[in-house]
């Protein structure tokens, strides 16, 4: 069995989303303040063993005409940060509107703006791992 960790990166807190042990549901697991890259780093390397994970999926924030810009490249420095410290699967997936779904989802449940500010990037997190999941069947 193969499980998985979704990475939502952003410029303040980076969203962190787990599949199940089958590898067919995503779920939201939390969110890590991003500050020192080796601070990330060991917090990734934490869950990646506490949740034995085979592969890492990181969204890859494109440009709606498909194109990457500026995001796109902190995210790829990003990736590449992870692939030289953890040892294992590290795969980037489009995450176009991830965050506008999942603040779409947040509004219509009524949470509060408050709320919605602690959990929309591991939600993000959870879009877009359940995309990448999706795909694999």
């Amino acid at each position: 069995m193969a499980r998985f960790l979704g990475i939502d990166y952003g410029d303040a807190r980076i969203g962190v989303a787990l599949s199940d042990p089958t590898a067919l549901i995503a779920s939201p697991l939390a969110f890590i303040q991003n500050d020192k890259i080796d601070s990330i780093l060991l917090k990734l390397r934490s869950l990646v063993d506490e949740y034995q994970i085979t592969c890492i999926v990181i969204g890859l924030p494109k440009n709606m005409n498909g194109t990457l810009g500026e995001r796109s490249q902190k995210t790829m420095g990003f990736a590449d940060a992870c692939r030289q410290a953890i040892p294992i699967q590290i795969e980037l997936w489009d995450e176009r509107l991830t965050t506008i779904q999942a603040n779409k989802v947040l509004l219509q449940a009524d949470v509060s703006r408050k709320k919605r500010k602690k959990v929309i990037d591991s939600m993000a997190a959870q879009l877009l791992l359940q995309s990448y999941l999706d795909s694999l069947r």
